[in-house]
């Protein structure tokens, strides 16, 4: 429900609140300080609904502002993921909205499996949290353990897997090219290396 939804229910609402509670508009008018007229246009939805006008009605019928204007529920936030299997993969998407940012956790079974880069448009950052994961990445070849991240231009021919050792379990975020992750670390103290 968008706000000009909510807003453009907030007079019907107010109406309808005030007659549950048995309130006529001369008394409501009464208790808030706020002229009939006002009142009635409010809630007929020919005046605009304003803080200045809602706090004093919300006050008089003793219930929270966002009861009164009937403000929706924010929904559960966490994100209930069905498991994909692609490839002998297992993917839990962690992201909602299509577009945009795409975050997975990802499970590689243990197998050893040929390197066969590919490229395609868009950046992508991966973060193990478990296992050992084999990147290669144009002419790089390198393992990276739990703890450890990586990012990169997937135009760049680039391909993942278990190293044969064990499963993998690591996240990916993948974005469209120019979305990069930025990653904020603390800067190494003197004569730490950095």
């Amino acid at each position: 429900m968008s706000i000009e939804d909510v807003l453009a229910d907030v007079g019907p609402r107010l109406r309808r609140i005030r007659k549950e509670r048995e309130v006529t508009l001369a008394a409501l008018a009464e208790a808030t300080g706020i002229s009939v007229s006002t009142l009635s246009r409010l809630e007929s939805g020919l005046r605009k609904p304003s803080l200045e006008l809602l706090l004093p009605i919300a006050q008089a019928h003793r219930m929270p502002l966002d009861e009164l204007v009937g403000v929706p529920p924010v929904r559960d936030p966490r994100v209930r993921a069905e498991p994909i299997v692609r490839g002998g993969r297992t993917h839990w998407p962690l992201t909602r909205q299509p577009g945009g940012l795409q975050a997975f956790k990802v499970l590689e079974p243990r197998r050893r499996l040929e390197p066969d880069p590919r490229t395609h448009e868009g950046y992508e950052w991966l973060y193990v949290l478990s296992g050992r994961l084999r990147l290669v990445l144009g002419g790089h070849d390198v393992v990276l353990t739990a703890g450890e991240a990586a990012e990169f231009d997937t135009r760049v021919p680039h391909w993942f897997g278990s190293t044969g050792e064990g499963p993998v379990e690591f996240l990916s975020l993948f974005g469209p090219q120019g979305e990069r992750m930025h990653v904020r670390a603390r800067p190494a103290r003197s004569g730490e290396d950095g």
